[in-house]
Order: C-alpha cells, then sequence, then structure tokens
C-alpha cells in the first residue's frame, strides 16, 4: 500500500504533458492494482485463490517496475523520489516472485497428496473377494 501511495504522489507531480499523464495513469493502475489485489489475496477462500491472486500481484509489480524504468530513462522524472521507487518496485517484484513460487509448488503438493489419498480410499473401497475359502483358485 505504501508503494501505491508513493507512486500516485509521484505521478500527481509529473510534468504536465499527454505523454507523462498516460505513463503515469498507466503506473497509477498498476500500483494500485498491485496494493489491492495484495490485499484481496489476504483473504482468499481457498490456498488456490490465494495463489492465484498472488500471481496477478506479481504481474502488476513487474509492470510497474517496466513504467518506472520507461519513465526514467526517457528522463521525465529524476531524484530520490524515483529512485526510491524503483528500488522498491524491484524489490516488491523479488519478494511477490518468490511468494508465487513458493505458493505453486504448496498447491502442487496438496494435489499431489490429494491424488495419493483418493487412490488409498479407492483401494480400501473395493468389494471384499466373495469367494468360499473352499473354492479352488
Amino acid at each position: 500500500m505504501q508503494f501505491a501511495l508513493r507512486t500516485v504522489r509521484f505521478c500527481m507531480n509529473l510534468p504536465e504533458t499527454w505523454v507523462t499523464r498516460r505513463l503515469g495513469g498507466q503506473l497509477i493502475d498498476s500500483s494500485t492494482s498491485m496494493a489491492m489485489n495484495y490485499r484481496a489475496a489476504g483473504r482468499g477462500r481457498s490456498h488456490r485463490e490465494f495463489t492465484a491472486k498472488l500471481g496477478v500481484v506479481l504481474e502488476e509489480s513487474d509492470e510497474s517496475l517496466g513504467w518506472l524504468e520507461m519513465i526514467a530513462q526517457l528522463e521525465l522524472a529524476r531524484g530520490p523520489e524515483v529512485v526510491w521507487l524503483l528500488g522498491e518496485a524491484k524489490e516488491l517484484t523479488a519478494i511477490f516472485g518468490s511468494s508465487y513460487h513458493t505458493a505453486k509448488e504448496k498447491d502442487r503438493q496438496s494435489r499431489e497428496r490429494r491424488s495419493d489419498d483418493r487412490q488409498s480410499a479407492d483401494v480400501n473401497r473395493r468389494s471384499p473377494d466373495r469367494r468360499s475359502p473352499d473354492s479352488a483358485t
């Protein structure tokens, strides 16, 4: 949330041109989406829903980083705030990337456990051998 707030304030101080309005708008969209999807991920109804939302957060953080890099390379903004935002965007992308991959692995392991449990339950549900112990095999 702090990153999104600082990004909005940063964009409010960009020069008034159609280019900065467009790029700043894209940056605001991605950074605020990142914050709100992270918030929603914490309220996920299942681990799979949490993982899916975290994937969106990762995409939005990477997009925010991309817009900031473009703004910096075009020299539309300079100074400590753009440096801080770039550093923070890189860190957030790395953090969310790691978290997303961990969550995906946990989902995979959970699916494998459920599959193993189903196979075990199927074996236990098979009907017993109804042949007489005296009958020839």
